[in-house]
């Protein structure tokens, strides 16, 4: 056999050894690569949350700390019933949930309404951007402490001041995530758009928001946060119920069991909902991180 046939022989051999995978469709196997980050945590979350609660139990059982600074975890529990039950407060935990619900997302619902069409708008638009990208990075850095006050002084001491307080704290970041979202859309996605004929608003319809998307629901999670952060703020004016007060009413009493209690109702409302936006996040933009 020739050198030419011995060649021949082995390409074609190959390629009867690679043609049941090629017919198949199968991807050639990438043993030892993957995507940084790739693999589910839940189970380590898990153990990570006991850990914490074993740590809880141990300091506050062991006496490493006195029960004025740390309770016990069934001491928590416990008042969290009484609380349920309304013989903590002069109001039922449910009371004091409905309050801080409705202020908070009321708080997050308008400015999701508003500040993503701004943040759009600041990405399409040199005149939008000229326009609000100067009073919103000016307050943005501010603390709502800072302009609580004057927010008092202008809108008085009812649910409007403690709504438009938490509706601030969320605006800004969904703002300029919006816009950032907005601003990272590939230009050749643009440009195949414009050559198919479409115009500019279906380029911003088709193109730009669905792009944007993973950045504006990164964004909703990041604002809600802020919304909770605010919430005890803005519970300082004049409230008499909701989570924020009841824990600041507690603490000037140094019932650490109640303000224990009230921050592990708040992180839970919040870790809940971050779930389910990573849910919403998941079905929405199923793309994100495989393009």
């Amino acid at each position: 056999m020739s050198a030419n046939e011995e060649v021949t022989a082995a390409s074609n051999g190959g390629q009867e050894k690679a043609s049941p995978e090629t017919r198949a469709g199968a991807r050639p196997k990438t043993s030892g690569y993957s995507t940084p980050g790739e693999g589910r945590s839940t189970a380590i979350s898990v153990v990570t949350m006991l850990s914490i609660f074993l740590l809880w139990w141990l300091a506050s059982h062991l006496g490493w700390m006195p029960p004025l600074f740390l309770p016990t975890p069934e001491t928590v529990l416990q008042r969290l019933w009484e609380s349920a039950r309304g013989d903590l407060t002069d109001a039922p935990l449910a009371t004091h949930f409905g309050w801080s619900m409705f202020r908070v997302f009321t708080a997050f619902f308008l400015a999701c309404l508003t500040a993503i069409p701004v943040g759009i708008a600041m990405g399409v638009s040199r005149i939008a951007r000229g326009i609000f990208d100067p009073p919103i990075e000016f307050y943005r850095p501010l603390p709502p402490l800072a302009y609580l006050p004057l927010i008092i002084i202008w809108f008085g001491i009812d649910e409007l001041s403690k709504v438009l307080l938490i509706y601030l704290a969320c605006f800004a970041p969904l703002a300029m995530s919006a816009r950032a979202g907005v601003r990272s859309v590939s230009q050749e996605q643009i440009h195949a758009a414009y050559s198919m004929g479409a115009s500019k608003w279906q380029v911003i319809r088709h193109v730009v928001i669905p792009a944007a998307m993973p950045e504006i629901l990164t964004a909703m999670r990041i604002s809600i946060g802020f919304g909770w952060t605010t919430l005890v703020a803005a519970e300082m004016v004049a409230a008499t119920h909701g989570l924020g007060q009841m824990v600041l009413n507690a603490s000037n009493f140094l019932r650490t069991d109640i303000v224990i209690m009230g921050i592990v109702v708040i992180g839970t409302i919040a870790y809940l909902f971050d779930l389910l936006m990573r849910y919403v996040e998941r079905v929405v933009v199923p793309w994100k991180g495989r393009v």
